[in-house]
């Protein structure tokens, strides 16, 4: 058996602190919010709490556009109410983990201030100034767009010149290139690690080395912009910027490290976590979710169970006793996986259960985010005004204005419903009482209107609930190794309904047999596991000849 480590044993639980609690009535969830729930995430049978950003900023994206990376959102309280959190988080035995956002700041941030005043500033290189190409440089520097949508370039009339943002134009690129952004970098992480942070969710950690030729990305079917990817992403030099950073700060204390990584493979994987690597404990990889939007994510498309399920079986196989997998279905930038698999209806809890035993049973670190043990789902915004996510608005002005085959208004909305990021982001549901318990006051955005229905109070005493669902799979998962560290397999490739695999460690077996479609479903159990232990089921027998709808087990042997 490989190496044990406490990372690979732990269960992460994620939140999205504006939308969590809010203890001052004030519609925005904060850190005294967090700290009244720490024993519910406790009594989950979690082990780490990572905390997406609650520094100052203006909030532009959420949170993700840091204009002072020392200091608390006044939103989200002061930095002696995370102190206290932080305490007593610790005295219940729970880790906290912070976001890392840098490869951009807030355009606010005092290093973008000062940058942006002239061209020899000290704080210009800290960020990435071109000047314009075409008469009199009245165009950007290349063609590249921005994740949000819009070009990648913004002018400043300042100086004339453009500056970089993958993001939105109040999201500046950080210049890694400049010693002292990393020497600037290294010392605040140093200075969250000495106040007894317990590691970092690393925010696309993997943009953070560009091409410095910075040149035209090649246009894709239907894009207006030029792809960055190529120039931008996985770069070979960021190992160099990650070694550099885990020498003068991550080598120093025993942290929690993950890596937003997108466009990552399983070869970059092993770059930037493999267990020799000295970079990172493991990363988010976005193989299923590109793969499900397929170029673009706001087109809706089927489901390809055999491709996602070969996904699966790439990252498991070639990662094994190499590096270490993180598990995922929910994030704050992605749907509610129950209503992306359309089980959020008379199937909510059987679908929310299976979708956690298919994953939570493969071999990584588990990520539950705020919710998703409720089998909270997608919630329905009847006009562009309820949503709140820039990338949301970006898309929707993007889409339905396109000269050639604009969307309709009305087809955009759909696609906005299934897959907008603000989907994740309504409020925690608490309880049947106003505004789901979430605030006393009006909430930033609205609550789920199923919240009566769906809620933890509720959960919470129901042993045959989503909630108790996922408190015993944590609980098989902590007196199991096998759970931990045995070897997957995956059987039945090509079925186009379930998913199944086994896991096997020093001759122990497990079976995992998981129904993806509200259709029963043909399935005949292997031989040696007819005489094995029913170990979990959302039902409660053994699967027969038939799998019932959404229906998952997992069989002992």
């Amino acid at each position: 058996m490989e190496m044990k480590n406490w990372w690979k044993e732990a269960v992460v639980y994620q939140i999205y602190p504006r939308s969590f609690m809010d203890s001052n009535g004030d519609g925005i969830g904060d850190i005294n919010g967090i700290r009244q729930k720490l024993d519910y995430i406790k009594n989950l049978g979690v082990d780490v709490i990572w905390i997406s950003p609650f520094y100052q900023s203006p909030g532009v994206d959420n949170g993700y556009d840091i204009s002072d990376y020392q200091a608390i959102n006044p939103e989200f309280g002061t930095m002696e109410d995370f102190d206290a959190m932080l305490k007593e988080a610790h005295e219940k035995g729970l880790k906290i983990v912070v976001d890392l956002v840098v490869n951009h700041t807030s355009n606010q941030h005092k290093w973008f201030l000062e940058s942006r005043k002239s061209k020899d500033n000290p704080y210009r290189d800290f960020y990435i100034w071109k000047d314009g190409k075409g008469e009199k440089g009245a165009l950007p520097p290349n063609n590249w767009g921005s994740v949000f949508s819009g070009p990648a370039w913004e002018r400043d009339e300042l100086t004339g010149q453009y500056y970089l943002h993958l993001f939105a134009k109040e999201q500046p690129d950080l210049n890694w290139e400049n010693p002292k952004v990393r020497e600037e970098i290294f010392s605040m992480m140093n200075w969250w690690c000495k106040k007894g942070v317990d590691g970092f969710r690393m925010d696309v950690i993997g943009f953070i080395k560009k091409n410095q030729a910075f040149p035209d990305g090649k246009v894709n079917a239907g894009a207006l912009y030029g792809d960055f990817g190529p120039y931008c992403v996985n770069l070979p030099g960021v190992h160099d910027f990650l070694k550099e950073m885990n020498e003068k700060v991550l080598s120093k204390y025993n942290l929690f490290t993950v890596g937003e990584t997108a466009g990552v493979t399983t070869s970059d994987a092993k770059l930037f976590a493999g267990f020799d690597s000295n970079e990172l404990e493991m990363v988010f990889q976005f193989e299923r979710i590109d793969a499900e939007a397929d170029g673009c994510k706001w087109i809706e498309k089927p489901i390809d169970l055999v491709r996602m399920k070969k996904i699966f079986e790439k990252w498991q196989v070639e990662l094994e006793g190499k590096a270490w997998n993180s598990l995922y279905w929910e994030n704050h930038d992605q749907p509610r996986i129950v209503s992306r698999y359309q089980g959020d209806g008379k199937y909510r809890e059987l679908c929310s259960k299976m979708l956690a035993v298919c994953l939570y049973f493969q071999k990584g670190t588990p990520y539950i985010y705020q919710g998703q043990e409720l089998g909270m789902t997608n919630s329905e915004f009847k006009n562009l005004d309820d949503f709140r996510d820039v990338e949301t608005f970006n898309a929707f002005r993007e889409f339905t204005t396109k000269k050639e085959n604009p969307i309709p208004a009305d087809k955009m909305m759909q696609y906005l419903n299934r897959v907008s990021r603000d989907n994740a982001r309504t409020p925690m549901q608490w309880n049947a009482e106003k505004n789901a318990g979430f605030s006393a006051g009006t909430p930033w955005i609205d609550v789920n209107k199923n919240y009566k229905e769906i809620n933890a109070e509720k959960q919470v005493k129901d042993e045959k609930s989503v909630y108790n669902f996922f408190r015993t799979i944590n609980k098989i998962r902590k007196e199991n190794d096998i759970v931990v560290y045995g070897k997957f397999q995956l059987l039945e490739k090509e079925n186009q309904k379930l998913v199944i695999y086994t896991r096997e460690l020093e001759g122990k077996k497990l079976l995992v047999v998981c129904n993806f479609f509200e259709e029963p479903c043909e399935y005949q159990l292997p031989e040696e596991f007819k005489k094995g232990k029913l170990l979990l089921s959302n039902y409660e027998s053994f699967p027969q000849k038939l799998l019932r709808p959404y229906e998952a087990a997992v069989i002992s042997m």
